[in-house]
């Protein structure tokens, strides 16, 4: 191949690119994917099970949104909530810095999209009964965090808080 991109992350891409012109990294935790690899993350960021629930997970949901948003407004980083539809590369095009040497985040963009969610069922002694994820997947605030890097240039991490 003509690029070092290729075989490096041979093994992570799907489909195949000719000419890029943007790299949309999907930011994805393998541990959160099974209930005991998410049951195992929960306990080893709380110290325990036992706020592991589906108000106390939305909970954190909200604050990574507001921490995000302040994060942001101290950087003097636009936040920008999308509608539907609306192509996300082409409202960053607007935003992109007009130095050469600029670095790091220039924008966030938020999305609700559909993703899965784990919902926890307790005994009625308040031992989790079933960690399930749902079948209905709801929509969900998505960030797209985009952001110049020197060698790489416009980068897009998305990730679903």
């Amino acid at each position: 191949p003509a690029d070092e991109f290729t075989p490096y992350h041979e093994k992570l891409l799907e489909g195949t690119y000719d000419c890029v012109d943007r790299i949309v990294v999907n930011a994805y935790y393998p541990l959160g994917r099974s209930a005991g690899g998410f049951r195992a993350w929960w306990r080893k960021l709380t110290g325990s099970d036992e706020s592991l629930d589906r108000s106390h997970m939305q909970r954190m949901a909200g604050r990574f949104k507001r921490r995000v948003e302040a994060y942001a407004k101290k950087h003097k980083i636009p936040v920008r909530l999308c509608e539907a539809g609306e192509r996300k590369h082409e409202i960053a095009e607007e935003y992109l810095p007009d130095s050469d040497r600029f670095k790091g985040i220039f924008l966030v963009l938020i999305a609700r999209a559909p993703a899965p969610i784990w919902e926890v069922d307790r005994t009625p002694r308040g031992r989790i009964g079933k960690l399930y994820r749902n079948k209905k997947w709801p929509y969900v605030n998505h960030f797209y965090f985009h952001l110049m890097d020197p060698d790489w240039g416009h980068v897009t991490v998305r990730m679903c808080g």
